[in-house]
C-alpha cells in the first residue's frame, strides 16, 4: 500500500509542477484533494470501524487508492486540465483516510499491550521503508519509460509507473482481504484495563 501510494504522489507532484507548470506550492495545493482528504475521511473511517471493525475499513481504502491511480493512469494526458484529475485526488484521498485511521489500531490490538510501543515501531518503520521502496521503485519504471524531455515524455513515464503503483495497492488489497481475522493478544496483561495494577506491583501514594 505505502510502495504504491508514496510513490505516485511523488510522481504526480512532478507531473503537476513539469508539466503543469505550477509552482511547488501551486502544486502542494492542488493535491490537497488527496493529502488532506484523511481529516475528513479519517474520522468517519474511525467510526465506521468501531461497528463493523478496521479490517473490512482498511481493505476498503486500499481498494479505493488502487481505483484512484486507476483513474489517473486512464485520464492524464501532456495538457490536462486539473479538473479532470479531481475525480481521482478525491477517490484517492478518501481511500486514504481509510486506511490510515484504522490501520494503527489494528496493529495495536493485535499485540499486548506492553508490546505496543515495539508494535508502533515497527509500524512507523514499515511506513517509512515502504514510501523510499515506492518512490525509488516507480522512478525507476518512469525514467525506463519516459523521462522530463518535453510533456509527453513524461507522460510516456508517468502512465505506467501508475499502473504499477495501483497494481501494487490492488495487491495490498487483495490480501489484506484474504487475510484471517486476528483477535486481540491474548496473555494476563491484556486482562488489565489502562490504570490497573499489574500482579506484583506496589503503588506507593
Amino acid at each position: 500500500m505505502l510502495l504504491g501510494m508514496f510513490g505516485s504522489i511523488f510522481l504526480l507532484s512532478q507531473y503537476l509542477q513539469t508539466v503543469g507548470g505550477y509552482s511547488p506550492m501551486q502544486a502542494g495545493i492542488r493535491m490537497l484533494p488527496w493529502t488532506a482528504m484523511p481529516m475528513i475521511a479519517g474520522p468517519l473511517a474511525g467510526a465506521l470501524s468501531d461497528r463493523i471493525g478496521g479490517a473490512p475499513v482498511v481493505t476498503a481504502g486500499m481498494a479505493l487508492n488502487a481505483v484512484g491511480l486507476g483513474l489517473w493512469a486512464l485520464t492524464v494526458e501532456p495538457h490536462e486540465a486539473y479538473t479532470h484529475m479531481l475525480p481521482a485526488l478525491i477517490v484517492c484521498g478518501i481511500g486514504l483516510g481509510m486506511f490510515f485511521a484504522p490501520s494503527a489500531n489494528l496493529v495495536l490490538s493485535t499485540v499486548r499491550p506492553e508490546e505496543q510501543g515495539i508494535a508502533s515501531g515497527a509500524n512507523n518503520a514499515i511506513r517509512e521503508v515502504g514510501g523510499a521502496i515506492g518512490v525509488a521503485s516507480l522512478a525507476a519504471v518512469f525514467s525506463a519509460q519516459g523521462g522530463y524531455g518535453s510533456a509527453s515524455l513524461f507522460v510516456d513515464g508517468l502512465i505506467p509507473a501508475l499502473w504499477v503503483g495501483a497494481g501494487a495497492v490492488a495487491l495490498a488489497a487483495a490480501v489484506a482481504l484474504l487475510m484471517p481475522r486476528q483477535r486481540k493478544a491474548d496473555g494476563p496483561a491484556a486482562d488489565f484495563a489502562v490504570g490497573d495494577t499489574p500482579p506484583g506491583v506496589t503503588v506507593v501514594t
